[in-house]
């Protein structure tokens, strides 16, 4: 088999690249600065970013993928011609196989659209790795093994709660509730309890510095500026960590109900490895503070989070033909 040059993890929020040999090469936001005047992509990615931030209104951002899933067909092939380039170079004569990421909702014609985008692309070989198997492995955690593995997986756009076993998905949930639905979350609390009008990256800098999954004894406190829905001038207001853990409540709860879920279907054999061997989570949306003890505490089950929760994907997308090929060798 061969192994795969590029492994690419297309998320709802950031898109990264692994090359075989360097690891993780690339981590940009999946965003699009579109000009709606030329009718044409001015940026892509951080580029588009920066561009986003300081622009006219003819320029508009566009987001490639929904919830894991190509909202827009045309805009993510020229995405992906774009991060490939940059991760192969402009010299490369060599079209590269390039093995991508498939969240647990896709449909058979989504799949087909993810598979052509990536031939379109530039791709001479593409392979399509399932989300939850392409965590584990970028977790290290070894799925070759008759034994249950239990794996979270909480990106921006989708939650995946899988169990593994002998290099396959036994049980598994993909809810469209992560952590953009944590973001929209804490504006909506920060509107209807302030009367304050805040963006999504001070939605998210409010989760990543005063966010948090389960009641803490210590209170952290941030104040938070923005426009007053009453008289459209600026206003701070002060939030605490416990305002925040209240306005989280229901994407959290929807994100426990789904783990466990998954593991009331598991087969008793497997349910008892899980027990003994826990729970692993990846994906930006772990790092939300107390993520790990509020499943602990829903579920009963001892739960960690992957030494490299963000890039866990990335390398299992780009490592996963090399893990199976390795494997069919030692079959042989």
């Amino acid at each position: 088999m061969n192994i795969s040059d590029i492994g690419i993890d297309l998320g709802t929020a950031s898109i990264l690249v692994y090359v075989r040999g360097k690891g993780v090469v690339l981590k940009e936001p999946s965003v699009v600065a579109f000009d709606r005047d030329a009718n044409k992509i001015k940026a892509i990615g951080e580029e588009a970013r920066m561009m986003l931030s300081r622009s006219t209104g003819n320029i508009v951002a566009i987001r490639p993928l929904k919830n894991g899933i190509i909202s827009d067909y045309a805009v993510t092939e020229q995405v992906l011609k774009y991060f490939i380039q940059k991760a192969s170079g402009k010299l490369s004569f060599k079209k590269p196989r390039i093995s991508i990421n498939l969240p647990g909702t896709v449909t058979e014609v989504e799949q087909k659209a993810i598979e052509d985008a990536t031939y379109q692309a530039g791709a001479r070989e593409v392979m399509l790795v399932p989300e939850p198997i392409a965590a584990a492995i970028g977790a290290e955690i070894d799925i070759s093994k008759p034994c249950g593995k239990m794996i979270v997986d909480i990106g921006a756009g989708t939650c995946d709660a899988a169990i593994l076993s002998l290099d396959g998905i036994v049980v598994d949930t993909t809810l469209k509730v992560a952590g953009d639905d944590f973001d929209n979350a804490i504006m909506h609390y920060v509107r209807t309890a302030h009367n304050l009008i805040i963006g999504e990256r001070l939605a998210e800098d409010i989760k990543i510095h005063v966010g948090t999954a389960v009641e803490r004894a210590q209170q952290k406190l941030m104040e938070v500026k923005g426009r007053d829905l009453t008289t459209g001038l600026p206003k701070t207001v002060r939030v605490s960590s416990e305002d925040i853990r209240q306005a989280l409540q229901e994407p959290l709860s929807q994100i426990t109900e789904a783990v466990h879920g998954v593991l009331e279907k598991t087969p008793p054999e497997l349910a008892a490895d899980i027990v003994e061997r826990g729970i692993v989570l990846t994906g930006g949306g772990c790092l939300l503070d107390g993520m790990e003890e509020l499943i602990e505490e829903k579920t009963g089950i001892n739960t960690v989070t992957a030494e490299d929760p963000v890039s866990a994907v990335a390398i299992g997308v780009g490592r996963y033909p090399e893990v199976i090929s390795g494997r069919a060798r030692q079959d042989d």
